[in-house]
């Protein structure tokens, strides 16, 4: 096996619990106020309807339900004994205290959970909903994500992103007030982007001190309005091995001690409309972990 020239989250969570711990994705229902009329009605350019969820929660499956599931099919696959509960869809404080709580401690219930990743958008978190999160973090592992995607306000305002980045830096800070493990979403390929843009990006994330990094590629789904940018020809994807040489880039702009929790996407096959290759989510791992050995560069080569 060839030694990785990152820090991964695998080898991370290994640290901390001396075993293999499995990430279980769940889907609470909740909404984002960049669709519900709050923010704006029609969300990213890049999100369809679903935001990024299995739909789980609409045909029935409580959180229980859906952590028992992927429990169950991660103890027969991996063997694992140990699960995180990602709160992936849509915007997950979007909501009540009272509600977070509810969700939060339900999940944490589960047998064999230690620990909980929050997904959510740096425009809603305020310090009671940072201080009932930090409250968890005496006895479970507790990761807020925050969607990032550009340190460019243009990009951010040409996506409809609905949030500068100055709330970017706000919602940081208030984290990092409560030591609160932190995560950035970041997007590699969004319109008007270039790789000067993107590698910024890189290293004004690094410097605001976040523990964790995911690294997407910006795909086409079906029934957004990137879609439609990309069938009128406005949008063009990357390549894979355009993307393979971005991620490689932006991994040594970043600082050593942050957690690469993602090298890549990994769409649902029915829901992909470009670019096709992004389904093969193995060879582009793969590619990434060779291209980083054949250039000999490692994460904070150029931090």
């Amino acid at each position: 096996m060839k030694e990785k020239r990152y820090y991964d989250f695998n080898s991370y969570l290994r640290s901390c619990f001396g075993e293999r711990v499995q990430k279980i994705t769940v889907d609470t229902g909740l909404g984002c106020p960049n669709r519900d009329g709050r923010v704006s009605s029609g969300g990213c350019i890049y999100c369809n309807s679903r935001g990024s969820g299995n739909g789980l929660w609409e045909k029935g499956f409580s959180i229980t339900d859906q952590i028992e599931q992927g429990r169950k099919a991660m103890m027969r696959r991996y063997k694992a004994k140990k699960f995180l509960v990602y709160f992936q869809s849509y915007t997950n404080t979007y909501t009540s205290c009272k509600h977070m709580k509810s969700m939060y401690d339900e999940a944490l219930t589960v047998e064999g959970v230690v620990g909980m990743a929050i997904g959510t958008r740096p425009d809603c978190i305020d310090e009671e909903k940072i201080e009932l999160i930090a409250s968890y973090t005496p006895e479970y592992l507790v990761w807020l994500e925050y969607g990032v995607q550009s340190i460019h306000d243009a990009t951010l305002e040409r996506i409809n992103r609905g949030h500068d980045f100055a709330s970017v830096v706000n919602a940081v800070n208030l984290a990092k007030k409560y030591n609160i493990n932190i995560c950035a979403h970041i997007i590699l390929g969004l319109p008007g982007e270039n790789r000067s843009m993107m590698m910024e990006t890189a290293r004004r994330i690094g410097e605001l001190g976040i523990d964790g990094v995911k690294l997407h590629l910006l795909y086409v789904v079906k029934g957004t309005l990137l879609e439609q940018m990309y069938k009128n020809g406005s949008y063009k994807c990357l390549s894979m091995n355009e993307y393979v040489e971005l991620v490689c880039d932006f991994i040594a702009h970043l600082p050593e001690k942050v957690i690469i929790q993602r090298i890549t996407g990994d769409p649902h096959a029915d829901e992909l409309a470009a670019p096709l290759w992004a389904l093969d989510y193995h060879l582009v791992y793969n590619m990434i972990q060779d291209r980083l050995e054949e250039r000999d560069i490692r994460q904070g080569d150029y931090f």
